[in-house]
Formats: C-alpha cells, structure tokens, sequence
C-alpha cells in the first residue's frame, strides 16, 4: 500500500477542543507494583507488539507536525526501556521547531541515573510519583520500592537543573496522615505537588473502594492550618492549581471523579503498541502500528480518531465495582 501524503491539518475533536498535548507510553512495564496501578503478577506485551524507538519517534513527529506542542513520556516506568535515551534526544530536537515542551513521568526509581541525560536531551520538567515519606508504607504501597532510591532520583533530577512536581495519589488509610509531611518536604525540597485521585483502570487485588478518598476530604487538614487560593496556571494537564499560605509550594488538584475536568480535555494517548486511545477511561481506540508498519493512512486514523473521541469519561467507584477498563493504567500510559 502506498503512503498518503502526511497531513498538517490541525488536531481537534469531535466537540471542538484542539489537542496539544500527547502522552507517549514507551512502555508497559514498570520495576514497581504499586496496588493501585498494577496486579502483583502482571503480563507484558510481547516485543513484536511493541513499537519500536524508531517507531515512536516517527509517530511522535507526525503528531508534533499537525500540532501538538506538549509530549510528556511516561510508561508503565518510561526509564526501563532501553533506548529511551535515544528518544528523549530525538524528541529534544523538536523542541523550538513546533514542539514547546518535552516532560516524562517516572517513579523516580532510575532517575538519579537518567537525570543529566534527561535534561541535556530538553527535559525541562518531571513528574514523580511518590505517595509517602514513609519508608514502611512507601513500600507496602509499591510493593517492592525503596523510598531512599525515589528520594535519590528526585535529589539527582534537581541537581541536574530539573524542575520537579511531586504526583501524590490520595489513599485512604494508607497515606492521609502524609499530606502535611509531603508539603513540608516539598518546599525544602523545591518541588511542587499535585494530589490525584485514585482511578479505576485494570483489575487490582483488593476492592479500590476501599481506599478512594475524595480531595476535597483528604486536603481538609490541609485547609484547616492554611488558606488556598486559585492560581492561573497551566501546564497541558487537567490539574487546578493553588497557592498555599506561607509555603512555596504549588498545590495541584486533580480530580476525575468527585469534579470531573473532561469539558476542557486536550489530551490523545499513544501506547507502546501504537494505539491511540480517545479517552483514558474508555476502550476505543485506533491501531496506528498496523498502518504504520504497512504504509496505510496514519492521518486518517488520528482524524477518525478525533471524530470519536467522547465528551467525557465514566469513571465511578464503588463497592465491588468493575474497572471502568480491563487495561492497567501501565497500559495506557496515564
């Protein structure tokens, strides 16, 4: 089959909203198994599913091409595939040539190895996800993680001239006694945080129920001790942004569940098996690694993609409630 020619047309939705930003998994694996996110025992992709670097790059290009102007890499753990390397650079080189912003997602379980590479690539900004200061919870949490290595990779990550956001996803019963500690570290720390509310994506061991909590309640004591106050920032995602009181940290909200944020989505996701995915908690999607591979119509497939596109996720927990999808969060790359 012969290519078409590639498009420039701009990337917007069946509802309007133009896409800016893209979400890159470069992979399902992950050297953590933290509960919320994935089964003890998980399977992974088999490598001939997997796009390659080379792949990614050339999708990432063509994405940058009609518009996209934010790719944050993340996984699974985006720092355990090997040439990650080589398409930090890649992708570094776009930037100033249509694409504003390189960032990446990780556990920080790698970082202190891959934070100078990071930076020296375009990085700019990471994202770590670290939802305790309790070195016994901490790993209960992830089942196998070391909080002193995580502590270490986001030390390395500002040594390295990195900003650094702390994502903390709020667990009832297991981190709601954190919050002030985590605050106080992050503004000794020069880090922001960002509070997430628990997903239901893939099935987990346990009931999630059982430790979703609602931001507005697991930031109350927060908001007893000091005032919020709204700020105007945007950084591609769907977080609110506060300023707190006596601190300089910035305090991100993300909530798809009690407040959900999808009127103003300009998110599309492509997975490491070179699937675009219309919404995180759906299933639709289209195979842009069949066609690529083949010289079919990969702009047409990113259109159709966009025409069905939902207006908004069906998240919901409740007791003994199915996944809102069978894929793991790793799967999709958040």
């Amino acid at each position: 089959m012969v290519a078409l020619s590639p498009s420039t047309a701009p990337l917007t939705d069946g509802h309007g909203r133009r896409i800016s930003y893209l979400r890159l998994s470069v992979t399902d694996r992950c050297d953590l198994r933290c509960r919320y996110c994935m089964a003890e025992d998980m399977t992974f992709l088999p490598k001939a599913e997997v796009l390659s670097i080379e792949e990614m790059a050339r999708l990432a290009e063509r994405f940058v091409a009609r518009g996209i102007r934010r790719i944050r890499l993340t996984g699974g753990e985006p720092l355990v595939r090997r040439g990650i390397d080589i398409l930090a650079k890649r992708l570094g080189a776009l930037l100033g040539e249509g694409l504003d912003e390189l960032t990446l997602t990780t556990n920080g379980m790698r970082l202190a190895e891959y934070a100078s590479m990071l930076a020296e690539a375009g990085v700019r900004r990471v994202n770590v996800s670290l939802d305790t200061l309790d070195a016994a919870a901490f790993r209960h949490i992830t089942r196998v993680g070391d909080l002193a290595v995580a502590l270490r990779g986001v030390a390395a990550a500002r040594g390295a001239g990195l900003s650094v956001k702390i994502n903390m996803v709020a667990l009832a019963g297991l981190n709601e006694d954190q919050l002030l500690p985590m605050l106080d570290w992050c503004a000794a720390n020069g880090c922001d945080l960002t509070l997430i509310e628990t997903m239901p994506l893939g099935e987990v061991e346990g009931d999630r129920s059982d430790h979703y909590v609602p931001l507005h309640q697991f930031v109350a004591p927060l908001r007893a001790e000091r005032a919020l106050f709204p700020v105007d920032k945007r950084t591609g995602g769907p977080a609110r942004y506060f300023a707190i009181e006596d601190s300089p940290v910035t305090l991100g909200l993300i909530t798809p569940l009690s407040d959900n944020f999808c009127a103003t989505c300009n998110r599309i996701r492509l997975t490491v098996e070179g699937r675009v995915y219309m919404c995180l908690g759906q299933d639709d999607h289209v195979d842009l690694r069949t066609a690529l591979r083949d010289g079919g119509d990969v702009d047409g497939l990113i259109d159709a993609a966009l025409a069905g596109k939902p207006r908004a996720h069906d998240f919901q927990i409740e007791r003994e409630s199915k996944p809102a999808v069978a894929r793991h969060m790793s799967a999709t790359g958040g």
